[in-house]
Order: structure tokens, then sequence, then C-alpha cells
């Protein structure tokens, strides 16, 4: 039987594990909510009430922005830049140097020269859905969402919304196949059905979408 010793540094061991680590020199702000069992890594920054769930990666010189809400188990990866006010759901990949923006109409200064300010601008979410995963270094334009376990590919400039399990690519983005919730492209099984090569897992397309068929 353990000592009383014993059970108080396991007690510690569990809650170190379950707590946030933060590294010495990532720039948290105080005002921010970061979940338990997060990783912030070197350099990232995490802005005033930026909310980030549990089990979740921010890399190395990753910013997220004022307000942003991250959701559980997302993967932020090194120096992609997640502006205010984006809204990213469970189970999210964010590959490295990708950009959310937030400002359709981007400008330094006003049509006077004035500096703009946030009150000569209003700030559009990107939104990303449950388990959808974007390349590194695609651009995603503010204002549009991306369906859930939709795969947008390296490089993409996404200026339009994205369907649930598309896999988009190019300049601008378009749709050109399907993916599955393992993430690789489906292979057509006739009348409008889809698998996975990897799990086996059915689709069913229907006038341009695509539900799984359990």
């Amino acid at each position: 039987m353990g000592t009383v010793e014993d059970g108080a540094a396991a007690a510690a061991a569990r809650t170190e594990s379950a707590a946030a680590r933060i590294e010495p020199g990532a720039d948290v702000d105080e005002r921010a909510a970061i979940g338990a069992g997060t990783r912030v890594w070197h350099l990232a920054q995490v802005r005033e009430d930026a909310v980030v769930g549990a089990d979740c990666v921010i890399g190395r010189g990753a910013y997220v922005g004022p307000g942003v809400r991250i959701g559980d188990r997302v993967k932020v990866q090194n120096h992609a830049l997640v502006y205010e006010p984006a809204v990213v759901e469970d189970g999210v990949f964010i590959g490295p140097a990708a950009v959310l923006t937030n400002d359709r109409h981007p400008r330094a200064v006003t049509p006077d020269g004035r500096p703009k300010s946030r009150l000569d601008w209003r700030a559009e979410p990107v939104t990303l859905r449950q388990g959808c995963s974007i390349g590194g270094r695609a651009v995603l334009v503010a204002g549009v969402t991306v369906g859930r376990w939709a795969l947008v590919a390296a490089g993409a400039v996404v200026h339009r919304d994205v369907p649930d399990f598309a896999l988009v690519a190019g300049v601008p983005a378009r749709r050109i196949g399907w993916v599955g919730r393992a993430g690789e492209p489906l292979r057509p099984a006739g009348e409008g059905l889809w698998n996975c090569p990897r799990t086996g897992e059915g689709y069913r397309e229907t006038d341009g979408t695509l539900s799984p068929l359990r």
C-alpha cells in the first residue's frame, strides 16, 4: 500500500499533467482562458479574452487574436495566424503559416488619410467547423466558413464557403473531390456513393453535398 506521501505525489503529477503547459517564451494574456492539457509553445501569442479549449497545441510563433474561440483538441501549427473574431470548433487542424483573415476591404488609412481604428471597419470571422483541416500557407478570406471534416489544400486561397467533407485546392480554391473523416480522398462507389479507402466508411452525395451513410 502506498504512503500518504506517495498519494500526494501522484495527485500532484495528475494535476501537472492535466494543467495547461505554457512555455516560458510564449506571450499569453492574463485575460485569456487556456484549457487543461493544452500546450502553448515558444513565441506563440494568445491575446486578451481568447478562449482555447482542452488538449490543444498552439505552435511556435502562432498568433491567436483577441476574443478568438478555439474548441478542444485543436492543433494550430507553427506561425499560423488566427485573427479575431475567428471561431474554431473541436478537432480542427490549422497548418503552419496558414492565415485566417478578418477584413474583406483592408486599408491602413481612411479616405481622408487618418490611420484606421476599430471604429472604421468591422471584423468578419472565419469559422472552421468540427474536424476540418487547413493546409500550410493557406489563406482564408474574412467571412468564410469551412465545413465539417473538409480539407483545404496547402497554399489555397479560400474566398467562399467550403461544404462539409469537401477537398478544395487552388487560387481561388475550388472543390476537386471529397474526403472522409480520416482525411483521405474518397473513392467513387457508384450511384452517388463514395467510400473511404482507410476506414471503409460510406458516404452519399446528393445535390452537391455529402453525408455519411451512418
